[in-house]
Formats: C-alpha cells, sequence, structure tokens
C-alpha cells in the first residue's frame, strides 16, 4: 500500500501534491493504518504525515533537498487557509483546512475510542512535559506511552527510535521544526517499523502547554493567523513572516495544478 491506495484525490497546491480530505476521514485513515501496522509489526512501514503552508511552501521551492523529502510523504494536508484558497483554482478543491492544532484533537478521540496509543516526541523539556500533561487531563483514556524533548544529537537517532519502537506507540508525534522534523521522520521510517504514523506537528505542543494563544476564530478563517501570532511574537516570528510570505504566495499562484 502506497500514498496512491487512499480513496481521497489530490491536487498539487504550491509545488506539494495534497491531499484533498477532511479532518474526519484523516482521523479514520490513522485509525485504520495503525490497526494494519498492529496486524504485521515486522514489516509495517509508518506512513509520513506532513503539513502544508506558507513556510513549508517557500522552503521546498527555494530548498530542492527539503522539496524531495517532502515529496516522500505518504500524506500531505494543507494546515493554511491560503493552501485552500488557491486549491479552488483545481478540479478538486480542498474541503477544509486541517490545522495540525486542530486535527491532534480529532486523532485523540479516535485514539480514545480505539486505544491506539500515542508518543510525544519533540520542542523543550518544560514544554514537552506541560503539553503530555494537558493532553492526558483532556484525553483522561488516551493511552500516552512516552515522550521525549526534541534536544538529542543525531547520534542518538537510532536510541530515540528503539525506545519509541519498545513503547509500543501507534502514533509518533514530531515537533523538531520545520525543516528537521520532516527530514528526522523520512529518515528514520525504516527504524520506527511497526508504528502506525509518524505525524509533523510543528508548534503543537506549544498550543497544548498553552504557551501560544489560537488567533480568533474570525482570522483563522480569513487566512491571518500568521498575523495574529507575528503580533504575538513579533522577534522570533515577524521577520520569519515578512520573508517567507511574498515567495509562498508566489508558489501558491505560479505552482498550483489548475
Amino acid at each position: 500500500m502506497n500514498k496512491n491506495n487512499y480513496k481521497f484525490p489530490t491536487v498539487t497546491v504550491g509545488g506539494l501534491v495534497t491531499a484533498s480530505v477532511t479532518r474526519r476521514e484523516l482521523a479514520e485513515v490513522m485509525v485504520r493504518d495503525c490497526r494494519l501496522a498492529r496486524e504485521n509489526l515486522a514489516e509495517w512501514l509508518p506512513r509520513v504525515v506532513f503539513s502544508s503552508n506558507g513556510q513549508g511552501i517557500a522552503l521546498a521551492g527555494q530548498d530542492a533537498e527539503f522539496a524531495a523529502t517532502m515529496a516522500k510523504a505518504d500524506i500531505i494536508h494543507a494546515d493554511g487557509m491560503p493552501v485552500v484558497f488557491a486549491s479552488r483554482m483545481t478540479a478538486h478543491p480542498l474541503p477544509e483546512r486541517i490545522a495540525t492544532t486542530d486535527f491532534f484533537h480529532d486523532a485523540a478521540k479516535a485514539a480514545e475510542e480505539q486505544g491506539l496509543k500515542f508518543f510525544i516526541l519533540g520542542a523543550e523539556e518544560e514544554q514537552n512535559r506541560a503539553a503530555t500533561e494537558e493532553i492526558a487531563k483532556m484525553y483522561p483514556q488516551l493511552k500516552i506511552v512516552g515522550r521525549r524533548n526534541g534536544y538529542f544529537p543525531a547520534e542518538l537517532d537510532a536510541e530515540v527510535c528503539e525506545e519509541i519502537r519498545e513503547s509500543g506507540a501507534d502514533v509518533l508525534w514530531v515537533a523538531l521544526g520545520k525543516p528537521r522534523q520532516e527530514r528526522w521522520a523520512i529518515e528514520n521510517r525504516q527504524r520506527l517499523r511497526g508504528v502506525g504514523w509518524i505525524k509533523t506537528c510543528g508548534g503543537l505542543y506549544a498550543f497544548l502547554a498553552g504557551d501560544a494563544p489560537r488567533a480568533p476564530l474570525w482570522m483563522q478563517r480569513c487566512g491571518l493567523e500568521w498575523l495574529y501570532r507575528a503580533a504575538k511574537e513579533p522577534r522570533r516570528l515577524a521577520f520569519r513572516y515578512i520573508i517567507t510570505n511574498p515567495y509562498s504566495l508566489y508558489r501558491l499562484l505560479s505552482a498550483t495544478h489548475r
């Protein structure tokens, strides 16, 4: 089975092959894949699931190596409203934005119902711990079988992957920041046989830990969440958005297949 076996269509938006799928459907795919993984632990390669937003589209357009890494994902979903807007130029407009910060809750509810196990990898130790504790409060029936911060050298990749496999995790959440988290997922996929999904999640833990508030719903729907975040963290994010937004807009207009 590969990414072409999924029932939902894909479209190329901003140069990235993006799934035309809803949050509910994506959660159903997660459950199905994890069940299949449990049936064949020794042979199952994790499904690698990435997200597409302005930063990722800009990076892929400027860095051929990162673009090649993104192309190896089994599923790429739209994590930004501009991606959804641009998809309206294609034959299969994306039905909705699947922000990872929202999808996590769909995934957690499904995992509670189906008995799936999560491993929380990435971010600083304090934030990782706080996010894990908050997940446990929100979803008391969810099985969190391990956590580890993202501050480890490449020399420890094999050790980290062994820890994850031994935990029995069905879904590995990876928050190492772009582009490291995508490269890490692809480079270590073989070491994580038996894990159902590897899902990159960027700044998810900051939101779960309460370190970063979500934008008002109207700003999310208008594709302005980036502006809200830049206003909240100007030193860290303002320059990034000033640099990446114009180029990502260019990519959305020029590298979307109509």
